[in-house]
């Protein structure tokens, strides 16, 4: 029975090639969103998060943290000028890169030096290494990190100063590929210093909140890369199973983790539902 034009009726046919058409005109423009479109935005979350233990004199620092550039996996260099516009205009106090700066070739970061050195901190601009980092060549990375200004922190720490008073940052070698040892990174700290951890995986969290650490700032998972709603991740990475976006409070002393989105892909060139994330983290100091 075909179509009748009079009655206006829908063959069963008809109505099945019609919604195919449909759905495939649908995917092809999600396709195309998240191959094309959305790696190539940034979103800028901004948020505060108030430390009992942050001296009067740094209250009010300002952070600006990425992860996860995965350089050299279908990497867009206008995304990575973007960014760095991104944290000029916001002048902050300090930079904090959580690892994974290449993906799987560790000469795909030479020709973004120019752009990361372009990133300034106030007091600083630290880094850390990602299980990507860790597989490719880590030395390699981390020399090349240090050309562009970044100070790399492998089970090691640094003391930031600000009007006399100091804070400590720790960074952590991953927990996929290399071996954290906080108690190394602890080492030299003043007890009851502020003490901010940069650790690449998420999930680590559980473990350092164990530790006299203020706060855990992570990458690795990518907020899942394809997100749909009401489902949320459909797949992380070992390491970020637990923890997989935003903000958490781990443990007994609900030690305060965020988990950044990244920048870059990895396995598949793609972004759904989850831009690619600069955060910006404002610190205050005192009780709520």
């Amino acid at each position: 029975m075909k179509n009748n034009s009079k009655s206006g009726r829908m063959t069963r046919r008809a109505f099945l090639k019609r919604s195919g058409a449909a759905i495939l005109g649908a995917g092809m423009v999600a396709g195309g969103y998240a191959s094309f479109w959305e790696p190539g935005q940034l979103d800028m979350i901004r948020l505060s998060f108030r430390c009992p233990r942050l001296p009067a004199a740094f209250d009010g620092i300002r952070i600006a943290l990425f992860s996860d550039l995965h350089l050299g996996f279908y990497s867009r260099k206008s995304v990575i000028a973007k960014l760095a516009e991104a944290i000029e205009g916001e002048s902050p106090d300090l930079i904090l890169f959580t690892g994974d700066a290449v993906d799987s070739e560790a000469e795909a970061l030479r020709e973004y030096l120019p752009l990361l050195a372009s990133m300034n901190g106030k007091l600083g601009k630290f880094a850390i290494l990602g299980n990507h980092d860790y597989m490719i060549h880590p030395d390699l990375v981390a020399d090349m990190l240090k050309i562009a200004g970044f100070q790399v922190l492998r089970n090691g720490n640094a003391l930031v100063e600000r009007l006399g008073a100091k804070i400590a940052i720790v960074g952590l070698e991953d927990g996929l590929k290399g071996f954290p040892d906080p108690d190394e990174g602890l080492r030299g700290i003043p007890n009851g210093l502020f003490t901010l951890l940069m650790m690449h995986e998420p999930d680590y969290a559980d473990t350092a909140s164990a530790y006299p650490f203020d706060m855990q700032l992570s990458g690795h998972s990518h907020g899942g890369q394809v997100r749909f709603p009401l489902i949320g991740a459909m797949l992380t990475p070992p390491g970020a199973k637990r923890y997989v976006m935003g903000t958490y409070a781990v443990g007994e002393r609900a030690m305060p983790l965020y988990v950044n989105r990244g920048i870059g892909e990895t396995h598949l060139p793609i972004r759904f539902l989850c831009t690619p994330e600069l955060t910006v983290i404002t610190l205050r100091s005192g009780n709520a």
